[in-house]
Order: structure tokens, then C-alpha cells, then sequence
């Protein structure tokens, strides 16, 4: 076996991993699919004791209001038993392709850069999102200038294509960018972009593609609309 063949076979199966990974986190008593509600507090309202019983798990929350800018806190109920994961099926990926493991160059952006990102539930307002640097990609000859933005150290491009309502989600997918270290290369994985927590329980508020960020064509890889069983739907 040729050693450009040996090292396809290997990301294939680095692929299949993550995959199964990623399907197996989906489904765990606080995945994605067993967020039931996430309720805002009132100013002085004190969350609920835990556990609730039954496996159900209150944790607490708190954000910037994207409105006022003032802190607010909140709680999340999350039930092992969930409609949707008990009617889940799988994230019904495309097969995996090299094709779509492009290299790119990340360009560093001044200290406390910031762009903003609407969100699913923010009624159109918007958040600036600290993003360290845009991410500069090739595609089919045409070079293409995204934004990734820092989630907790680990850069998260948020992105669109014309698959998006029709294959994939709708709100775009999720791709988790290598931060570069000692030079400027990275590498975008098509083959890992995914859904979005919105995708999987209503209950989430995900950012939306920002202008640049939506490609004008379809990438074909990564996961495809959520798969649920008996007409369940993510309302």
C-alpha cells in the first residue's frame, strides 16, 4: 500500500471515530438532544434545588444580555429520556471525502477584535464575538476570507452553504478550526462541520452565519439534517 493511500485509510478512520463520538455525546444525560428548557431568571429569583428526580439535571447559566449588556442569569433542565433522543436516529453525515480537507491560512487580527454574529433567538440583534483573526481558504480557484470566533480557546467558524435548508440545517453548521502554532497554516475538515446545538433542541440560541462566512456553494460533506423516527421534529 502506497503511503498516500495508508494515510487516506488513516484519516478515514480518524473520521469514523470522531463521528462515533460525536453521535455517542449527542445522546449523554446532558448532550444536546436532552436539553428540555432553558428559562431566564428573574432579578433576586434563586434557581431550583437539584437533583429533580427521574435523572432530570437543572444546571445554571449566565450570559450578557445582547440587549441591555447587563449579566443575567438563567437555569437549564436537561432529561436523559428526552422526546428527541429517545426518537433520534443519527446525524446522517455525508461519506467521508478527502476532497474536502482544505488547507488555509489563519492571519492574526489586532487584540480584542471583535464581529458581529446574530443569533437564532436574539430577534435580530446581534453580539461581538471576540474573533483573534480571519482564516483565509482556496476553494476551486476562488479564495475566500471567513471569521472563526474564540470559543473558550478553540476557534469555531460558523458557516453557510446551499445546502443549508435543504441537506443541512438550515441556521448553517459548526466547524472547529486548529489553532496554528508556529506558523500560519491550518487545515478547514469539511469532513467534521456539524450540526448546531439548535438543531438538536430548541432550547439553544446559536450564532448565525455572519455575511462573509457563506459560501456560494454547496459543501457536501460533514453531517446532514438530524434523523429522528415517528415525525419528530426540533420545534
Amino acid at each position: 500500500m502506497s503511503s498516500q493511500l495508508a494515510a487516506e485509510d488513516a484519516a478515514q478512520d480518524e473520521w469514523n471515530a470522531w463521528h462515533q463520538a460525536r453521535e455517542a455525546a449527542l445522546t449523554t444525560p446532558t448532550g444536546k438532544l436532552a436539553l428540555v428548557e432553558t428559562r431566564w431568571l428573574a432579578e433576586g429569583e434563586e434557581p431550583p434545588p437539584e437533583p429533580e428526580g427521574n435523572g432530570v439535571l437543572t444546571t445554571t447559566i449566565r450570559q450578557v444580555d445582547p440587549v441591555t449588556g447587563r449579566p443575567r442569569h438563567g437555569i437549564r433542565r436537561w432529561d436523559p429520556r428526552s422526546a428527541a433522543i429517545t426518537h433520534f436516529v443519527g446525524t446522517d453525515p455525508y461519506p467521508y471525502d478527502p476532497g474536502w480537507v482544505v488547507p488555509a491560512r489563519f492571519v492574526p487580527a489586532g487584540l480584542d477584535h471583535r464581529v458581529p454574529f446574530a443569533h437564532r433567538r436574539d430577534n435580530g440583534a446581534t453580539r461581538d464575538l471576540p474573533v483573534p483573526g480571519h482564516i483565509e481558504v482556496t476553494i476551486a480557484g476562488t479564495e475566500y476570507t471567513v471569521h472563526a470566533f474564540d470559543d473558550e480557546g478553540t476557534l469555531l467558524l460558523v458557516f453557510g452553504d446551499l445546502t443549508n435548508g435543504r441537506q443541512t440545517y438550515g441556521g448553517g453548521r459548526f466547524l472547529f478550526v486548529p489553532r496554528p502554532s508556529g506558523s500560519d497554516r491550518t487545515v478547514l475538515d469539511f469532513n467534521r462541520a456539524h450540526t448546531p446545538p439548535c438543531g438538536f433542541s430548541a432550547h439553544f440560541n446559536c450564532p448565525l452565519p455572519p455575511p462573509q462566512n457563506r459560501f456560494p456553494f454547496a459543501v457536501e460533506a460533514g453531517e446532514r439534517l438530524p434523523v429522528f423516527r415517528d415525525g419528530f421534529t426540533v420545534e
